[in-house]
């Protein structure tokens, strides 16, 4: 039994982050590849051979349901991580009218259709129907780059998803209790209202002073940098375990109100935690989809797929989310805009697992009916990504959402030589975005028409209004290489590190012990020992920027044998896509392709007498 449990955790383990993996390689939706995993090792191996591979009820015991519980308590605190007021007061009246308004109409147009399509009892349709108002930003966010989304539609979609995304398991708590309360028959109406929102309150004060307490701590330096991760997951676990002595269910509330008093307390180390926290977080929600999938069984799976559960999810594609956020964002957006918003809605990781953790406590109340909220709830969150993703960019470029051509590049640093770069790729055809929290240093960028943003990237207030569907590839060139290395680490694991790009300021490169270690900074921007110095020094000495357009009888050895000197420093394919080079990434330069270079004003003298199809700036 002991070797069993050995390997049924270090299979959960390895199905999990491998199928996240994949996820990543092949750009497919994590929940389906996760909820693939353990369907495979689970049921779908049980209903082949008779003996599942993995069986987490029976592996784990009385166990299973304190792992499921502490690991959902970790799950809603990473969300709670993401709850910041004044980014839902400054979000627009149309994320607000959806929180507000067109939350309460999903969910009794849900809970009237998991009654009356999916058969579910009222107790259980209502608590399933709040459980499925969420849109977690796990989903929505790979959408928005894939579909090219930005603007407004794309703003809104983005913080519904993480404003809302503890709200469907606070509104299961609250439902839960009712049921509870009720069923002990103690109290009355009366009192069982006033006993779940004293518990409830009871349970948001304990993670308000969790919050405030270590927020506390961390600004007076009580708390090593190295411990204030480890320290925060233990006060998480903490909370939620004496919040649930207060009573049953309430440590959810505790840890969303824990997570959002860190969010709002601006300390500065809260980026480094979130990151900790969302590593937590993903291990966490691999673990649990496996053993959620994996514990379903034939039976419970053949159940669920009826013409009834069908009709319970073209109901809530086609009727529920439609007219909910439709009603609440009339006036407030354009109608095209409110078709999009209406059409998608991805139901993610939280709504899965949250909904895996009340089916069994609604079981062992008496609610029988509960267990098919598990696989419902799959079908719910497969159906939408699948569907939504495979839609979400033909609607958008049909209704004319959708930014034309790919995503550009954001240059950090308004520098002289960075302002001359800039202007070489636009004039190339690619997107350039220049962003300095300098207004002063932004003025060239202003005078070449260049687009423009001021304020710093690293900061919150840039995860709001700078437009992340814009780019997809950051080039740091100020003249500060720490400040460099850090936008790259900031922007590393949303685009990945090889998308993210910096100048030196030292001669120091990639595979030099000396430079900032590679996990913390940008690949190298432009040839081996070429410095942010050099490239300023060349610049006032008269270098100037080029465009070269490769042909069959203009080849990249063609353009080396005329510009020795020059630095090559990116490559714009023929299908638009921006490559920048630098050590040991050299340009494929096939026909088509356009090289942007750096180098002396007047061209060397050809060996042969061919005519050079570049222009210069």
């Amino acid at each position: 039994m002991h070797d069993n449990l050995i390997l049924s955790v270090s299979l959960i383990g390895v199905l999990g982050v491998g199928a996240q993996w994949l996820a990543w390689r092949l750009q497919a939706p994590a929940i389906v590849l996760m909820s693939a995993a353990g369907l495979a090792v689970g049921p779908f191996w049980s209903a082949l051979t008779g003996h599942p591979i993995l069986d987490p009820n029976a592996e784990f015991g009385e166990l299973l349901r304190p792992i499921v519980s502490l690991a959902v308590a970790v799950i809603l605190f990473e969300g709670g991580l993401n709850l910041r007021f004044h980014e839902l007061k400054e979000a627009g009246a149309a994320l607000r009218r959806l929180i507000f308004v067109g939350t309460p109409i999903a969910w009794a147009l849900g809970s009237l259709a998991a009654h009356y399509a999916a058969g579910l009892s009222w107790e259980t349709s209502i608590l399933f129907a709040g459980i499925l108002v969420v849109t977690g930003p796990t989903v929505i966010m790979p959408l928005l780059r894939q579909s090219k989304l930005g603007g407004r539609v794309g703003a809104t979609l983005k913080w519904e998803g993480i404003v809302n995304d503890p709200v469907g398991a606070l509104l299961a708590v609250a439902v839960f209790e009712v049921l509870r309360v009720f069923n002990a028959g103690d109290g009355g109406v009366f009192g069982a209202a006033f006993w779940i929102l004293f518990a409830a309150g009871l349970g948001a004060l304990l993670g308000t002073v969790f919050g405030v307490v270590l927020v506390q701590a961390f600004r007076r330096g009580l708390t090593p940098e190295y411990l204030k991760a480890p320290i925060l997951f233990a006060a998480v676990l903490l909370c939620y375990a004496l919040a649930e002595e207060i009573e049953h269910e309430t440590g959810l509330v505790a840890v969303t109100a824990f997570g959002m008093a860190l969010a709002n307390s601006r300390i500065a180390s809260l980026q480094d935690v979130r990151r900790f926290k969302e590593n937590i977080a993903v291990l966490l929600i691999s673990g649990v989809f496996v053993i959620l999938t994996a514990s379903l069984t034939p039976e419970t799976i053949a159940s669920a797929m009826t013409p009834a559960t069908l009709l319970f999810l073209v109901l809530m594609l086609f009727v529920v989310r439609p007219v909910s956020a439709g009603l609440s964002t009339f006036g407030a957006l354009e109608a095209k805009e409110s078709i999009l918003v209406g059409w998608i809605a991805p139901r993610g990781i939280v709504a899965v697992a949250i909904s895996g953790f009340f089916a069994q406590r609604m079981v062992e109340a008496g609610y029988e009916d509960a267990e098919r909220m598990i696989p419902l709830a799959f079908a719910m969150a497969i159906s939408t990504v699948v569907l939504h993703g495979f839609t979400i960019g033909p609607l958008a470029r049909r209704l004319g959402l959708a930014r034309v051509g790919k995503p550009g590049v954001l240059l950090v640093g308004s520098t002289p030589w960075g302002v001359g770069f800039a202007k070489a790729l636009r004039d190339a055809g690619a997107e350039v975005l220049v962003a300095d929290a300098n207004w002063g240093r932004l003025r060239a960028a202003r005078e070449a028409g260049l687009d423009r943003y001021y304020g710093e990237v690293v900061s919150e207030d840039a995860e709001l209004r700078l437009d992340h569907a814009r780019f997809e590839t950051v080039a740091a060139v100020s003249a500060n290489e720490p400040y460099n290395a850090l936008v790259c680490s900031h922007f590393a694991p949303e685009l990945g590190r090889h998308h993210v790009f910096q100048l030196s300021t030292q001669d120091a490169q990639e595979d030099d012990p000396r430079a900032i270690v590679l996990s913390a900074r940008g690949r190298t921007l432009g040839g081996r020992g070429r410095t942010y110095d050099a490239f300023t020094r060349d610049f006032y000495r008269g270098w100037v920027f080029s465009k070269t357009p490769l042909t069959e009888d203009y080849k990249l050895a063609d353009l080396r044998r005329d510009r020795p000197d020059a630095d090559l420093l990116a490559e714009i394919r023929p299908d638009g896509g921006l490559v920048f080079l630098g050590p040991s990434r050299d340009p494929k330069a096939g026909p088509g392709a356009v090289i942007i270079a750096f180098g002396p004003a007047e061209l060397s003298k050809p060996k042969q007498q061919t005519k050079i199809p570049t222009t210069e700036s």
